[in-house]
């Protein structure tokens, strides 16, 4: 089953992160200072979930539409 953008900034954060985990594909990952970004790709979206190293839990996410995902 696939999801939506929208339907998927609608949820809740914690609906968002059981996604992008169990339904992800991870495309990359950086670790910077005390930060782990790691971008997931999902239907027609990526996600970065940004992990926060010294506390050892998620501190954000970021969004993106893959609007090359509609392109011809």
């Amino acid at each position: 089953m696939d999801i939506s953008y929208y339907e998927f900034t609608n949820l809740p954060d914690e609906m968002q992160f059981d996604i992008v985990l169990s339904r992800g594909k991870m495309i990359n990952e950086n670790t910077v200072s005390n930060s782990r970004y790691v971008l997931y790709e999902l239907s027609s979206f990526s996600v970065e979930i940004i992990y926060s190293l010294s506390k050892n839990k998620i501190s954000g996410k970021n969004i993106f539409l893959n609007r090359a995902a509609y392109s011809a």
